[in-house]
């Protein structure tokens, strides 16, 4: 396949209650159809659709990963939607798989020893890999003409140096076991950096911010991932969804030995039941920052936790990286709301951190800046575009497999 033909690619982006998707022609990069199914598995499931010209919205009450993917490749089908009649119509399928472990540091076109790898790895991303390995599986079923291309999460932080991937236990469960920090979030935190490094120096140190229901903090420097706030698997670090984040590990003990919890329970509480549900009842930022106006002093304290939280870690990266130069927000939260942008940077003035408070409070769509004139760090909202970057490295895998 030469470079420049023109391919198909259907792009899934899996996430814990999430599943967004994309049709893009590429390498124009010409989107036809985009969309989101988002609160999956709860009664405010909504799937959302748009076209070039229309747009559709629909109920999903309950609905899982499995059924929202299938009424979209159903809705693919629909000529205002992508046209998708027949399966040969569609070249490539690109897929978001969270944790490749040791074994995946690049884009890897999808086979059954793929398929075994990634389902081998799902006790370490349990709310992430079971529904990535179960679109691959969907996709090839309902689409059995199109190459299956698997992107990781891990691959951008394999640049980790050895000093913050190792984890200070015994040698032999990093040299036998490969216990050690992986990283995730990669495909965004190196999307969201390629759009900011153009209005940067060489060698300059940045954080990046991915805000959603899951939530990561990267330490980039000169374009590669340094630290990362996720490590062995995605639930460390920042105060998430369903995930506690950092956590003495003593507690886990505590539970279990005198308060009768078994482990799997303990699992339970802290990958589902934990983070801004255990501390709200709610999962979605949007319902906490509402509850927080209205005046509701548990949702204004989980805010108040989660920002309290993003700081360390930004201190912590600038003091790893001897320096500070810009800061990014992205994702869902990171990019919608303000406030909480608000609150993770005031108060930050020591280290170069100054906000344009009117530009946060009244932004445009697209990549904005929202530091003030006389901050040394620049502050940048950048809208994270996954999909591109996975039909990116798709179709250079495509291209790769016909050399």
């Amino acid at each position: 396949m030469g470079k420049a033909e023109q391919r198909r690619i259907l792009v899934l982006n899996s996430g814990s209650s999430s599943l967004k998707f994309r049709l893009i022609e590429m390498p124009g990069e010409h989107s036809l159809c985009q969309g989101m199914a988002e609160r999956l598995g709860t009664e405010k499931a909504l799937l959302k659709m748009q076209g070039l010209e229309k747009t559709r919205e629909e109920r999903l009450v309950n609905t899982t990963h499995k059924g929202a993917l299938e009424r979209i490749a159903k809705l693919l089908e629909d000529p205002d939607f992508g046209g998708l009649g027949t399966a040969t119509m569609l070249d490539a399928i690109g897929h978001r798989v969270v944790h490749g472990g040791e074994r995946f540091n690049n884009t890897t076109v999808v086979d059954a020893t793929v398929k075994n790898q990634i389902e081998e790895l799902s006790h370490l991303a349990p709310l992430h890999n079971p529904p990535n390995l179960e679109g691959i599986l969907l996709s090839e079923s309902m689409f059995p003409g199109a190459v299956q291309v698997a992107v990781f999460d891990t691959a951008f932080h394999s640049t980790i140096p050895l000093k913050a991937r190792k984890y200070a236990i015994p040698n032999s469960f990093f040299d036998d076991s490969g216990i050690q920090v992986y990283g995730f979030h990669g495909t965004s935190h190196k999307y969201v950096y390629s759009k900011v490094a153009p209005k940067l120096s060489k060698g300059s140190c940045v954080v990046s911010l991915h805000l959603g229901n899951g939530c990561s903090a990267t330490a980039i420097r000169d374009g590669k991932s340094l630290d990362h706030s996720l490590g062995f698997t995605p639930s460390n670090g920042l105060i998430m969804g369903s995930r506690s984040g950092d956590i003495d590990h003593g507690i886990i003990f505590h539970l279990v030995q005198e308060l009768g919890y078994s482990l799997e329970e303990v699992n339970r509480i802290l990958t589902y039941e934990s983070g801004m549900l255990g501390l709200t009842g709610y999962t979605d930022f949007r319902d906490i920052q509402q509850g927080a106006v209205q005046g509701d002093a548990v949702c204004a304290l989980a805010m108040d936790m989660a920002a309290y939280r993003i700081k360390k870690y930004i201190g912590a990266y600038a003091a790893a990286m001897n320096g500070l130069d810009a800061l990014i927000f992205t994702a869902g939260i990171g990019e919608h709301s303000g406030e909480l942008r608000k609150m993770v940077c005031d108060g930050m003035e020591f280290l170069g951190i100054q906000m344009d408070h009117t530009r946060n409070e009244s932004l445009p769509e697209g990549m904005q800046h929202i530091h003030a004139k006389n901050s040394r760090v620049q502050i940048w909202v950048v809208p994270t575009d996954e999909e591109l970057e996975i039909a990116r490295q798709a179709y250079l895998a495509l291209s790769q497999t016909s050399d």
